[in-house]
């Protein structure tokens, strides 16, 4: 080869390396011709040393260790997305498919008549919707209830003659015996005890459920809506400043207890579960981080802090493994849980993001009883690990339902942040997220 032109190889050999160890790299999108159905689309990755980023001819801010992120919005039909930095463009077609309204589903009233609840759990919810802050109990199995109208994918339970709830179709049958006796009421009793109270009360049947939640007390409301359209039955429970609750229900008896929450983190038995694990990876940061290894670093974290406290500490995974949800509640149950933290890292979605509103710590609850940890927790792990509040909101996830514990679910920070990713990956988030989960804890138990 001549020397001019092995000089020119050469050449562009070496500007190919450069752009190689220069260019962006995106986390997402994943494939550069894509179709969505949402608003918007999210872009982010990482930029190498120092390389700007720019997409559609908007600048994009870069974090420190390289991570950024932007949303774009998107317009009916094929979209074309420009990403450019200093040594590499790219170009993206996203195309936005149009969804078809659907048909507003239409309430249908029907002549009362008798079903039977599949499982246990089954949520009675208060409207006709998948809404994780619309349960209003639980059912049992076998428990009867009666029908009288539908809409969409649910039934509507009338339970008196001013309340009615609503029962997913899938999860009753109407496969049982046309004649009935309606049920009676057999007797009811109650127990203190120390740092305990048990109420009872027992029918001839199973039948629905409801709680009310007021300032001092736990209203328990049994319905029998075959015998009357005013059969209720009620229990005027009262509620100790922390407190959990259990009911069970055997053969028509119902059994509600409330226990007092212990005073001191040596009497409390602690529940950790690092969200996610195995083939469940979670949330992927700017960087191609996995959530469920930095949700174990922090739980592994907090178990030694809080057994170093005097607490008994259990863990729902102690490796990267898959565990479901029920796997997670039942370990809590079984263990007696007093108090059940659940470790996670935030994402946004295909939305319309603000990187810097969009980022740091939110905890969620479901049950009141466990409203005033989740306070106490934004503003002790916010402290310690220096991240923005992001709020404290009421939703129901499946692991925070069961009122027998405190349970509250921890959002360290947010994987999709660009500036969240420089606290996430720093060497001390984990401890400070844990010294901050521990000390609002201690906090609580103070109180």
């Amino acid at each position: 080869m001549p020397v001019m032109q092995r000089g020119l190889f050469l050449f562009l050999s070496f500007i190919l390396l450069i752009q190689q160890c220069y260019a962006y790299e995106l986390v997402l999108p994943r494939e550069k011709k894509t179709t969505v159905s949402s608003k918007y689309i999210y872009f982010m990755g990482k930029a190498n040393h120092s390389e700007t980023i720019d997409i559609n001819n908007i600048p994009v801010y870069v974090a420190p260790n390289g991570a950024f992120a932007r949303s774009i919005k998107l317009k009916e039909g094929e979209n074309r997305v420009v990403v450019r930095s200093s040594y590499n463009t790219q170009i993206y077609k996203i195309y936005k498919k149009t969804l078809k309204k659907s048909s507003e589903e239409k309430f249908v009233e029907c002549e009362p008549r008798p079903a039977l609840v599949l499982k246990d759990k089954t949520i009675l919810r208060s409207a006709p919707k998948n809404d994780g802050v619309n349960i209003i109990s639980g059912l049992f199995k076998d428990t009867r209830v009666i029908i009288n109208g539908s809409q969409g994918q649910f039934y509507r339970v009338f339970l008196s003659a001013d309340t009615a709830g609503w029962v997913a179709k899938k999860d009753v049958t109407e496969d049982i015996p046309s004649e009935s006796v309606p049920a009676s009421f057999v007797n009811m009793s109650s127990q203190k005890y120390k740092n305990a109270s048990v109420q009872s009360i027992s029918f001839t049947q199973n039948l629905p459920y409801i709680v009310e939640n007021r300032d001092k007390e736990l209203v328990f409301k049994v319905f029998n809506p075959e015998l009357s359209e005013n059969s209720v039955y009620t229990l005027n429970i009262p509620k100790p400043d922390k407190y959990t609750y259990n009911i069970t229900l055997q053969d028509g008896c119902y059994t509600f207890k409330v226990n007092n929450l212990p005073k001191t983190i040596e009497e409390c038995t602690i529940v950790i579960d690092a969200g996610h694990g195995g083939t469940e990876k979670g949330a992927i940061g700017c960087l191609g981080d996995e959530e469920k290894n930095i949700n174990l670093k922090i739980a592994l974290e907090l178990q030694q802090y809080l057994k170093q406290l005097g607490a008994n500490v259990i863990l729902t995974r102690e490796c990267d493994g898959n565990m479901t949800l029920d796997d997670r509640i039942v370990l809590a149950k079984n263990n007696d849980a007093d108090i059940f933290i659940s470790i996670h890292l935030n994402a946004t979605g295909d939305m319309d993001v603000n990187i810097r509103k969009n980022r740091g710590t939110s905890v969620y609850y479901y049950n009141d009883n466990s409203s005033k940890l989740a306070e106490i927790l934004e503003k002790t792990i916010t402290k310690s690990a220096g991240t923005r509040k992001d709020g404290v909101k009421q939703k129901g996830f499946a692991v925070l339902r069961p009122p027998c514990y405190t349970g509250v679910l921890v959002e360290a920070a947010y994987m999709t942040n660009p500036m969240d990713s420089v606290l996430y990956r720093s060497e001390d988030f984990a401890f400070n997220v844990a010294t901050g989960i521990a000390d609002g804890i201690m906090e609580f138990l103070a109180e």
